[in-house]
């Protein structure tokens, strides 16, 4: 699981840094508006829909923009239609990635998804070829102390905690995701990221060039305006990741 987290961490880097704000914004605000149209507009009955305001609210959404995208999910102003698609393929090196997607439009993303596979050295699969190979959790990368961080995650329904480096994963049920989410920010422990995700039930170890390769496809298919997630059964070496992040 080690290499989730380091791909947290970039993402978390790379979330900071995005300078196609008006891009982000926007796919952010459609991950508001999708869960709340699938799970209600109350964040404290819809542990998805109080995932994607948090993300929103890091990333300096502006509130009033969050609270319209609630209302076009519940229907209390007219939204566009979203689709929800997952796209399964490989990277570069057998590596497996999946592919969130909201869209209003199938075939543009499916066009726009494959397009970028196939210029980056990977191929787009069919339904059923990767999916299997990933599993929907909750999940948080937390700093502090080990005991403490065990006894919270324990406590409060998490199913797994994992060492990583100088930090540690805690792995829930994503029904669970945010009472142990809740449990984590009453402390003074440092909760890097937090998100309902998909995670790898094993990873392939890259070199620094599999590694360049493979966050090429990743970014260029992250930067797909109907994209929402991209995610991948791959170990980045921890050179190249701090190359990345620093």
């Amino acid at each position: 699981m080690a290499g989730h987290s380091k791909w947290a961490n970039i993402k978390h880097r790379k979330g900071r840094q995005d300078a196609a704000r008006s891009n982000l914004f926007a796919k952010l605000c459609r991950a508001i508006e999708a869960a709340a149209r699938q799970g209600g507009g109350d964040p404290a009955a819809n542990a998805v829909l109080s995932t994607a305001i948090d993300k929103a609210k890091s990333a300096s959404v502006p509130k009033d923009n969050i609270e319209r995208a609630i209302k076009r999910g519940t229907g209390e102003l007219v939204g566009e239609r979203l689709d929800t698609v997952v796209y399964e393929g490989y990277a570069p090196g057998g590596v497996a990635l999946l592919v969130q997607a909201l869209t209003d439009n199938r075939n543009r993303a499916a066009s726009d998804i494959r397009s970028a596979f196939t210029r980056n050295g990977g191929n787009l699969g069919e339904p059923g070829s990767v999916a299997y190979l990933f599993d929907q959790k909750g999940y948080l990368l937390v700093e502090g102390d080990e005991d403490e961080i065990w006894s919270i995650a324990l406590e409060s329904g998490a199913e797994d905690v994992r060492p990583s480096g100088d930090q540690f994963e805690v792995i829930t049920d994503p029904a669970d995701f945010r009472g142990v989410k809740e449990a984590f920010s009453d402390t003074d422990l440092v909760v890097q990221t937090a998100e309902v995700t998909q995670l790898p039930s094993s990873t392939i170890i890259l070199d620094r060039s599999g590694a360049s390769k493979v966050l090429r496809l990743v970014d260029t298919l992250d930067d797909l305006a109907d994209v929402q997630g991209v995610y991948g059964n791959f170990d980045i070496p921890d050179d190249y990741l701090a190359s990345l992040t620093s």
